[in-house]
């Protein structure tokens, strides 16, 4: 299963969902990075992003987005293909 990295903050309900989504889909791993705790972990996502809202998620080396992207990629039967990737 392709490694899983979400940008969070502890107070997110959407990055609650986003954590519950992807372990339906069998993901055991999340690479959970904290920007309410580190400024220069909120920098580093904004400059890969080009986006200030959490979650972030990136499954392998693709940015998925936010939880709205990530439930749209499920429902278009999308995420499962791409969490599967080597």
């Amino acid at each position: 299963m392709a490694p899983v990295k979400m940008y969070t903050t502890l107070v997110c309900p959407f990055c609650v969902r986003a954590k519950m989504l992807l372990k339906q889909r069998g993901v055991e791993q999340i690479d959970e990075i904290r920007v309410d705790l580190d400024p220069v972990a909120r920098q580093a996502m904004m400059e890969q992003t080009g986006r200030r809202t959490v979650p972030q998620i990136f499954v392998g080396d693709t940015h998925v987005g936010g939880c709205d992207d990530l439930i749209a990629l499920d429902q278009r039967g999308g995420l499962m293909p791409l969490l599967q990737a080597p």
